[in-house]
This record gives C-alpha cells, sequence and structure tokens, in this order.
C-alpha cells in the first residue's frame, strides 16, 4: 500500500471513531441526554461558537434550550442558561456537580491539585482550605479586624489618583495597583505595587498574565489526549510566571517564619492567623503558600473589573451618577474621609454595584464544574458522567423572562429587591459569584470592597470623559476573559470635587 493510501485510511477511521464517540452518548441510562447542535467529526460543536463564548452560547441556547449538551472538541459540555435550570442544579444535584473540570494551565507546578479553587469539593484537603479560608480570612471578625489597612490602601489610591488631577488616567490600571497593594497589605503586610511607578513591577506583570492565559483557547482542554504535548506551550509559559509568584510569596512567609523567630511580635494579618494554624499542627506549611496565591487569583482582577464596569455605566448614564451624587450628599454630609460601614447608607450605589455585576459579572461562565457521577438530571436530561458544566451566568442575568429591558443599567431594579436579591447566590437570576459550595470563597471581601471602591472615588472626584469622548459613544464591549475586563480600558479625567 502506498504511503499516502496508508495515511488517508487511518485518517479515515480517526474521525470516524471520533464521530462515533461524539455521537454514542445521546443517551445515559436510557434517559435522554440534553438537546444541542449535531457535533462535527472531532472538531466537535466549535464551529457553532463564532465570536465571544458568552452571546454565543446564549444564542444556541434560544434555538436548543436552556439545557444544552455541547462538543468542545472532544470534551463533551453541558450549558445552563436560565434561572430556572441553575436553581434545580444547585438545589438538587450541587453535591454532584461540585468538582471542576480542571484548565490545562492550572495544572503548571502542580497548582490545581492543592488550590481551593480547582480541587474537588469531595477532597479533604478543599474542605480544610475553605474551612480556613472562611473561619481565619474571610469572616466578619477577621474582615473587622482589617479594616482599617483596606481603608488606608484606598485612601492611598484616592491619592494617587488626586496628584492627576485634570488628567485622563487609566482607570483600570490605577484600580487594579491599588487593589494588589489592598490585598497584600490585609494578607501579609508587604505593599506589592507601587502606585507612583511608570513600569509595572514583576509581581503586577506575572498576576496579569495569570488571569490572561486562564481565558486562552487551549487544545490541551478541547483534546485532553494532547495535553502532554502543550502545543501551544500555555502550560510551560505558565510555569514561569506562576513560579515567580511561588517564590515570591515563599520568600515573604520564610522572612515572617525568620521574624518570629527572633521576636514575638504579632503583625496583626492574615498570615499571623494562618502560620499559627501550621503551629498548631492544623494545615501544612504549603497550605500557606496555596491560599496565598489563592487569594490573589480570585480577587484583585475581580474587584478591579468590577468598579471599572460600575465607573463606565455610570458615566454613560449621567443621570444615574446625578442619583449616586445626590444620595452621598445627603448620606455623608460633610463628610471627607469615608469609612467601610457608611457603605451601609448608600442604597442606591449598591444598587449600582449589583447592577454593574448583573450586566458585566466578573467571571461570565463562573469557573467548569464537572459532573462527578451519573443519576444526576436537570429540567428531565440526564447529565453526563464527566462531563463539563458550564452556567452561562451573562446569559442569565440577562433573561428578558427574569429582568425587564435586561440590556439595560437600571439600578432601581434592585431598590425594589433589595432584601431578597444579596450576592449569595440564593436568587437564582442573580449568580455573579455563583452559588452552592462552589460559591466565591471571596465574596464578604468583595461585597465591601467594591461599593467602598466606588465610593471613595466618587467622593473624591467629579469624574468626566476625556476631550472628544461623548457618553453615547463609550465602547462598552466586553473581553469576556475570567476576569470580564472591559475590551477598551477606561479613561477618564478626576476632576478634585471644590
Amino acid at each position: 500500500m502506498e504511503t499516502s493510501q496508508f495515511w488517508l485510511l487511518w485518517i479515515t477511521l480517526a474521525v470516524s471513531v471520533s464521530y462515533y464517540i461524539s455521537n454514542r452518548r445521546r443517551r445515559v441510562g436510557g434517559r435522554r441526554c440534553p438537546p444541542g447542535p449535531m457535533p462535527l467529526p472531532f472538531i466537535g460543536n466549535l464551529l457553532n461558537l463564532r465570536g465571544h463564548l458568552p452571546p454565543a452560547l446564549a444564542r444556541l441556547a434560544r434555538t436548543y434550550g436552556p439545557v444544552m449538551t455541547l462538543k468542545m472538541g472532544l470534551t463533551t459540555t453541558v450549558v445552563i442558561s436560565s434561572s430556572d435550570a441553575a436553581r434545580e442544579a444547585f438545589t438538587k444535584h450541587d453535591r454532584h456537580l461540585a468538582a471542576r473540570t480542571v484548565l490545562d494551565v492550572t495544572r503548571s507546578l502542580g497548582f490545581a491539585d492543592r488550590s481551593m479553587i480547582w480541587l474537588p469539593s469531595s477532597d479533604p484537603v478543599w474542605k480544610t482550605l475553605r474551612g480556613v479560608a472562611a473561619a481565619n480570612i474571610f469572616s466578619p471578625r477577621g474582615l473587622a479586624s482589617l479594616r482599617g489597612v483596606r481603608e488606608g490602601k484606598v485612601r492611598e489610591l484616592v491619592g494617587y489618583l488626586r496628584a492627576r488631577a485634570g488628567e485622563t488616567v487609566d482607570v483600570r490600571h490605577a484600580v487594579y495597583g491599588g487593589m494588589l497593594s489592598l490585598v497584600s497589605s490585609s494578607f501579609f503586610s508587604v505593599d506589592v505595587v507601587d502606585l507612583g511607578a511608570e513600569s509595572e513591577n514583576e509581581f503586577r506583570r506575572s498576576m496579569t498574565f495569570l488571569m490572561e492565559v486562564v481565558s486562552k483557547t487551549n487544545v490541551s482542554d478541547l483534546y485532553p489526549f494532547l495535553r502532554r504535548l502543550d502545543l501551544q506551550g500555555w502550560r510551560r509559559l505558565t510555569e514561569r510566571y506562576l513560579g515567580r509568584v511561588i517564590r515570591f510569596l515563599d520568600d515573604v512567609i520564610d522572612r515572617r517564619l525568620a521574624d518570629t523567630n527572633a521576636s514575638p511580635d504579632k503583625h496583626g494579618d492574615f498570615l499571623d492567623s494562618l502560620l499559627d494554624l501550621v503551629s498548631a499542627g492544623k494545615i501544612a506549611r504549603e497550605n500557606v503558600t496555596t491560599i496565598l496565591l489563592d487569594v490573589f487569583v480570585a480577587g484583585s482582577d475581580t474587584i478591579t473589573a468590577t468598579v471599572e464596569w460600575a465607573m463606565a455605566e455610570l458615566l454613560r448614564n449621567p443621570s444615574e451618577l446625578a442619583k449616586v451624587r445626590a444620595e452621598m450628599d445627603i448620606a455623608l454630609g460633610g463628610k471627607e474621609s469615608i469609612e467601610e460601614p457608611d457603605i451601609g447608607r448608600l442604597s442606591y450605589l449598591q444598587a449600582v454595584v449589583k447592577e454593574a455585576m448583573r450586566l458585566h459579572p466578573a467571571a461570565p461562565l463562573l469557573l467548569p464544574h464537572k459532573a462527578v457521577e451519573d443519576g444526576v438530571e436537570i429540567s428531565g436530561f440526564a447529565i453526563p458522567k464527566g462531563s463539563m458544566v458550564i452556567f452561562n451566568a451573562w446569559a442569565i442575568m440577562r433573561d428578558p423572562v427574569a429582568w425587564e429591558r435586561p440590556d439595560e443599567f437600571m439600578p432601581e431594579r434592585f431598590l425594589r429587591r433589595a432584601e431578597e436579591v444579596d450576592f449569595w447566590g440564593k436568587t437564582f437570576e442573580f449568580i455573579p459569584f455563583g452559588s452552592g459550595r462552589r460559591v466565591c470563597a471571596g465574596l464578604p471581601m468583595a461585597e465591601r470592597v467594591v461599593p467602598f471602591v466606588l465610593t471613595s472615588l466618587l467622593r473624591a472626584f467629579e469624574w468626566r470623559l476625556p476631550d472628544g469622548v461623548c457618553a453615547e459613544e463609550l465602547d462598552m464591549s466586553h473581553k469576556f476573559t475570567i476576569p470580564n475586563f472591559r475590551t477598551v480600558p477606561l479613561k477618564a479625567v478626576p476632576v478634585v470635587v471644590s
């Protein structure tokens, strides 16, 4: 047989097998799987997903329903796009869907095997890390103890912007630097970013890369048999940047241990609490590095994205911005230096934050879940064991069945439902932080920090768009990455309030 014929035979066989695999699980245990477009051999439904993924999935859901099956390459994927389906999934099958479909880049340096972001909820290590975070980092007592640190860092951000009053500033760049400093100072009393520096330092560059790479389309995720090859080199590149961050955190921890041995004085931050747990034998030394890395990965970018979107929506909607200012004038009076508890008196501003999260969720597809066993049934359809389960939060929170005029910025809708709709994912048409046991661990801090940062920026300055940019033409397109930043960073001019 000629060489060309030999390869043609093997290609035909591979395509046939792939086609068979992609179609053989139309039923599970006699029950129907969710409907979806017919997958092509090998590439599955990738050609059905033109454009950005959240709106592309929403378009398909209008044809195939709020629970549908797709083939992402060779990966079976179930997409949930309605609040009713999400409610059934989280209330009836939360435990069975609480594992993660692990993205290949997160396997770098074994990160996924020890991170509470990626470990399955059934893993004892996950339960330990999640419990430590809830009790020692994000508990009301823990957050209250470091309120002064957070307020000080936000004042530094305001000072940085005040020095640039009247100039066009990159809001995202400024807020992100401020949030990195806020998190690092709260967690281990080290400021990792110099806001006044003209160039980014290594830590900031590494964190930016890590948040971007997890959003990249990776053939290793679409075709798991190619994982070992790392054809695009994303895992190798991630190892380099992740290694830098881990070495930095390890150095901080080692210095703290050395200081503790030399002096019993405490810093009063979260690292002290974590090292006390290590001394008591409740967690391992390596767990401390992982916890610090998890909170950095999950926190700084998502807070920044939400603040930037809220600012953009207010600049695009001057009447809503005027309402925020009027509320602050009444509730805060002549108070110049605001504090976190003041936010409780600003109901309209809190509605603005919720509306920004509804329209522009920081994680539009949340993080991928995984069905860990058979027997899960949603909307009458069987969810295949081992399938990736995606909750399209972007589509759920823009569903016209659940929301009046869903694509419009209308903070008032949350004033009418202030007591009913919170951030914890119990009202399933509003799940910016997810729901169930995999709800974002950092929610309690984000719930405090986002409105406080936004209030501080609006209280200190009157914000204007740069010359030549009108509100109606402000670019509001999404990058749809994790986190969900604007395609074009928000540029605005802070003017000191007289």
